[in-house]
């Protein structure tokens, strides 16, 4: 029988669609993110997900308002898995962390201590950065290059493990009679003095109850996918179709086995942002508002700080090498497209009439009409969406398992709270019923299906 696919929860307390804030009931304030919290770890954890994650963004500006509002205000993902660690009792718990700024030893001490308090649920996604301020927010002139980043990225690795495998298992005696509670000699130091960093160690926190700490990574560089298919557990991949996912997958386990290690060790998890109702008509007026929601550039948003420039009819005019002359280029946000000017905007335009039919039910000459507005803001912020009740939902995630291209996902919500209780509400009993959903074990790594790392034990007695 084929194992449930790995399910978790991509948090993101404002949504994960630029305009989802603005739906009616959203969220929109990050001083009550402690409520939202509470809500989508209990719903989450009472669905049977296998983990929520948190990422992370080093800096802040204006720009970020209209491209990714998420990333304008939001709590330290360490801080906010350590609070939702006393609020939950099985669910795995993702911090990020930037390993161009961290400190191994805080990392690998904070992330022991929550393993330690969980019994086991921590797990950690390792980062290089890609936002240039964040270097002046940690006292640096510039954002350091690619290949800096993952050589210091590899000897962080190597030192959280060192550090985690500090303590025997067997080293806590704890012997009263005797008066005996460490064996001396199942203590270690890390010893480890690398081109970008050093750490003496060892850790001043037990062994952590998982040994090592699952490790997840994301990116798309050479260099970003071979520290993910060398190092992680969970490698995270952004593949806009099942074809580009299977073969993404198929060149991270290749990578994988190159090194020596099993393929299947690494699992591999694609994002998708479901958009869940009763109905897939009720799901499709759902993605159309927030299409319609996206600000463009008209009237109050002209001359606004950074605002992004894709957001015109002549900027999707040019994307879609519409000729400069074409009289199409003068419509208004608002106005019905037509068939004539649906013809006229070649394979790519029609890609995405065919897209905005799928997602939001809209098309030319319907009774729920496409405008350009729509066009304009679903090619401007493109998103993972699968729309619908809960069979197409579990159907997605069917295909693609079964496909190969991914061996779980990340859930992302398009506002919150409401999307999210949509999903563990309604699709989360249908991946039940197919076994798509429901994984077990006595830890993170156990429930996520990846092997225990060998202890470094030999590598720096």
């Amino acid at each position: 029988m084929t194992e449930p696919l790995i399910v978790g929860a991509m948090v993101r307390t404002l949504g994960a669609y630029p305009s989802g804030w603005r739906q009616d009931g959203a969220h929109r304030d990050p001083a009550g993110d402690a409520d939202i919290l509470r809500r989508v770890a209990q719903a989450g954890e009472d669905a049977g997900l296998d983990y929520l994650f948190f990422g992370d963004w080093l800096a802040t500006g204006p720009d970020l308002e209209f491209r990714d509002p998420y990333l304008l205000a939001r709590i330290d993902p360490v801080s906010a898995v350590l609070f939702l660690a006393g609020i939950t009792s099985r669910i795995g718990l993702i911090a990020t962390v930037n390993t161009t700024y961290a400190d191994p030893y805080t990392t690998a001490r904070s992330l022991a201590s929550l393993d330690v308090l969980t019994r086991g649920r921590a797990g950690v996604n390792l980062v290089t950065g890609a936002e240039p301020r964040a270097a002046g927010n940690h006292g640096r002139d510039a954002h350091a290059d690619n290949e800096n980043r993952y050589d210091r990225a590899e000897e962080f690795v190597t030192a959280l493990r060192r550090l985690w495998d500090s303590w025997s298992e067997d080293a806590w005696i704890a012997d009263a009679a005797r008066g005996v509670l460490i064996d001396p000699d199942g203590l270690r130091p890390a010893a480890l003095q690398g081109t970008h960093l050093g750490v003496a160690g060892p850790l001043n926190v037990a062994r952590p109850p998982q040994g090592q700490i699952p490790i997840v990574h994301a990116g798309t560089s050479a260099r970003s996918r071979a520290l993910a298919a060398t190092e992680a557990d969970l490698a995270l991949i952004a593949a806009p179709t099942l074809v580009d996912a299977i073969e993404v997958r198929r060149l991270l386990r290749t990578t994988a086995a190159a090194a020596g290690r099993a393929p299947d060790a690494l699992k591999v998890i694609a994002p998708v942002l479901p958009v869940v109702a009763d109905t897939d008509a009720d799901a499709h007026r759902i993605v159309e508002r927030l299409l319609a929601l996206v600000p463009l550039a008209e009237g109050h948003q002209r001359g606004r700080t950074a605002f992004p420039a894709n957001r015109t009819i002549a900027a999707l005019a040019d994307a879609l090498e519409v000729a400069p002359d074409e009289p199409l280029r003068a419509a208004a946000f608002d106005d019905e497209v037509t068939a004539e000017q649906a013809a006229r905007l070649g394979a790519t335009g029609a890609a995405l009439v065919e897209r905005l039919a799928r997602i939001a039910g809209l098309g030319v000459g319907t009774r729920h009409p496409l405008t350009w507005r729509h066009l304009v803001a679903a090619h401007a912020v493109p998103a993972a969406f699968v729309v619908g009740g809960a069979a197409t939902i579990a159907d997605h995630f069917e295909t693609w398992r079964d496909e190969g291209g991914a061996d779980g996902f990340n859930v992302l919500s398009a506002f919150q709270p409401a999307q999210f209780e949509a999903f563990t509400r309604l699709a989360a009993p249908e991946l039940r019923r197919r076994g798509l959903l429901g994984r077990d074990g006595e830890n993170l790594r156990e429930r996520l299906g990846v092997a225990a790392q060998p202890a470094l034990q030999t590598a720096h007695a």
